[in-house]
């Protein structure tokens, strides 16, 4: 990775990080305490928090994306270390609910959460910092900070969901209460809006690695910005505000405009550094990802978005669980995970436009998304209904293993459509608050 964030690790062990919301730093006789750092920080020590949060973001995203996949049936995760992939986490056995002392919830909770306190230190140094030249660069440090800290409550809440989270985590022995999705919800849109407000006339003075190549301004961090704001505002059913925030974001339907752009988290073989987490070598005997049949037999001839798979040497067999394909999103080790990009945000302009009752702009989107994977246009996307249908069947072939159909699915009370493989096995709503947050 080109920039420092292959050191944001051995940074912030410096500083301490929180494994939980009870959890404290660990102290570094070799170096000053957080405490002492926040109460009036350089620039150069904010940088590292800025460095640090972005890093972050990246820690365990595995668990959160192979997690989310599995429980919406886009493909299982085989792994010879972990059964419950393909027992607890499908629902195997008689229980009636999900159990919550799994990894399944503490993991993406706890890490999560992490970057979530990372912001809040931001935010705390960069209110008692004496140091700014100027009010545009602190705006610009609490946009950046108010973003990613909404970016990440956004992925907490899509697993727990009607579960809720929490807001206040500042104090890791007495944290805010669980507050409910809607509550919730609310305050990530307003977290992203009081940034987008600052954005307007801020500077950024701080470094972002190349995963926010083209992004890292302040002109188009803001489009960035608006991207989530709008995933956001389609899962409140907020459609004018969705289409509006797309009309400040980096959507694109230009002839030849990259379905891929748009923020990145990137890896390397730097030292302290990571490599792609979701990316398992081809024939991987032990650890795998295989795609759910009904992805090959639902597609359409001729879509190239098949390639997202490839067949393996022979059919695997694992927990009475079959597949013939393995995911191939990720062909080295060095892939960029997306974080939002254009492909998504055309769908969310189509369906906004939909719900909208903006029928031909829908349409259009779809169609769209259709011919640039070498599909024909669909003629008779005339009502509501139909579009709808559409751009869910678009959104599973083109998000496909990057965290969205179940969420799609529980968002259009269409859970009860995913196949149930074995018997026995159950679809979830909603993962769990961690066991471990109960007794807070």
């Amino acid at each position: 990775m080109k920039l420092k964030i292959a050191s944001a690790i051995t940074i912030m062990a410096g500083f301490g990080l929180l494994a939980s919301c009870r959890n404290e730093a660990i102290p570094n006789p070799n170096a000053p305490s957080m405490e002492e750092i926040i109460k009036n920080p350089t620039l150069t020590q904010l940088n590292s928090l800025v460095i640090g949060s972005e890093s972050m973001m990246r820690n365990r995203l595995e668990i959160y994306i192979d997690m989310v996949s599995v429980l919406g049936r886009e493909y299982y995760r085989f792994s010879g270390a972990d059964p419950r992939w393909t027992d607890m986490i499908l629902g195997k056995g008689p229980g009636n609910t999900l159990p919550a002392g799994g990894f399944y919830a503490s993991i993406p909770w706890d890490t999560r959460y992490n970057v979530v306190k990372n912001c809040n230190l931001l935010l705390q140094g960069i209110e008692n910092s004496k140091n700014f030249p100027n009010q545009q660069i602190e705006d610009g440090y609490v946009a950046f900070t108010k973003t990613i800290k909404a970016y990440q409550l956004l992925l907490i809440l899509n697993g727990t969901h009607e579960n809720g989270i929490r807001l206040e985590v500042s104090d890791p022995f007495n944290p805010g209460p669980i507050v409910t999705r809607p509550v919730a919800l609310e305050a990530i849109a307003t977290l992203l809006n009081d940034a987008d407000a600052l954005l307007d006339d801020a500077t950024f003075s701080f470094p972002l690695s190349t995963g926010f190549e083209g992004f890292e301004t302040p002109e188009n961090f803001r489009k960035f910005n608006r991207a989530l704001a709008a995933r956001v505002a389609v899962y409140r059913e907020r459609w004018a505000d969705a289409l509006t925030y797309l009309g400040n974001s980096f959507l694109s339907q230009a002839a030849g405009a990259s379905l891929t752009a748009g923020p990145k988290h990137v890896y390397s073989l730097g030292t302290n550094d990571q490599v792609n987490p979701l990316f398992l070598q081809e024939e991987n005997e032990d650890e795998m990802q295989i795609a759910h049949a009904s992805y090959i037999t639902a597609i359409e001839a001729g879509d190239d978005r098949i390639g997202k798979v490839r067949q393996r040497a022979a059919a695997v067999t694992v927990d009475d669980l079959t597949g013939t394909h393995e995911m191939r999103l990720y062909k080295t080790q060095l892939d960029p995970i997306p974080i939002i990009r254009n492909e998504e945000l055309v769908l969310l302009f189509a369906e906004a436009s939909a719900q909208n009752n903006a029928l031909p702009a829908a349409a259009d989107a779809v169609n769209f998304i259709r011919t640039s994977h070498g599909l024909t246009a669909r003629l008779d996307l005339d009502t509501k209904d139909k579009l709808i249908d559409e751009i869910l069947k678009q959104r599973r072939f083109s998000l496909w293993g990057e965290g969205h159909r179940w969420i799609d699915l529980r968002r259009y009370n269409r859970l009860n459509t995913l196949p149930v493989d074995r018997p026995e096995d159950n679809i979830w709503t909603e993962i769990p608050i961690p066991l471990s947050e109960n007794a807070k």
